[in-house]
């Protein structure tokens, strides 16, 4: 299996469930460049999801896996879309979280105008603080959630403050190019014959309720399931 995280998010939001499907599979759980543990790019024009593809393919082959199921979250879920045409005969089965042909681009503005600046935070109560009103329509139904998210969303710097972990250029091939969004309906079409599973936080200001109702229309054999009292995306 291979899990892949949201726009800013980073491996370590995998931990409980990676660990839970490790038992007999192997799971990988990469940090996108920029992200995590991951090198930042010096060139912010990287920052494209062919590049990300690309990356991808290379690790799928560096760690000689033939055959695997993708699970994405969000951003994550549309980097596992496309891996179908990309690998056409090595995706097995696909695991989509909140994540689809269409994004409500109203709220994926307020998202990047969040992760697009850092803002350094003195500690971990600072810290907590700042992510109990960001990201944009999160919803924690419990604490454990909540400390799980705000760990995963900071490290310490040299100047000893807590900044985001994610370079924050990640934006910038999105916010400064204008363009008409591409139509990834094809992508999702393509998908079939394979297994997919979909879900879809049931009060999502991201990943709306009509197109998870058209994916089932165009996707009659794959499970929809909506997670109740939960935002985007569903942990």
């Amino acid at each position: 299996m291979i899990c892949l995280a949201g726009l800013f998010r980073n491996a370590r939001d995998f931990d409980p469930v990676a660990q839970r499907l490790a038992e007999g599979r192997r799971v990988l759980c990469p940090d996108l460049r920029g992200r995590g543990q991951s090198d930042y790019d010096p060139e912010w024009r990287n920052y494209r999801p062919a590049i990300y593809l690309d990356d991808l393919s290379r690790l799928l082959a560096f760690a000689e896996v033939h055959r695997f199921v993708a699970v994405g979250t969000s951003f994550g879920g549309l980097l596992a879309m496309a891996l179908g045409p990309f690998v056409p005969f090595s995706l097995a089965g696909l695991v989509l979280n909140d994540a689809g042909p269409e994004v409500e681009r109203e709220r994926l503005d307020a998202v990047l105008a969040y992760i697009g600046a850092d803002r350094p935070q003195p500690d971990w109560a600072g810290a907590a603080k700042a992510v109990r009103t960001h990201p944009p329509g999160a919803i924690f139904q419990t604490e454990a959630m909540f400390d799980a998210m705000v760990r995963n969303t900071y490290r310490e710097g040299a100047d000893g403050l807590l900044h985001f972990d994610w370079d924050v250029n990640i934006v910038r091939p999105i916010t400064e190019d204008r363009a008409e969004p591409p139509d990834l309906w094809p992508y999702f079409r393509g998908l079939r014959p394979i297994p997919l599973l979909a879900f879809r936080g049931e009060v999502s200001d991201v990943f709306s309720e009509a197109c998870f109702l058209r994916m089932g229309r165009e996707y009659p054999e794959a499970r929809l399931v909506t997670v109740p009292r939960t935002g985007h995306a569903p942990p």
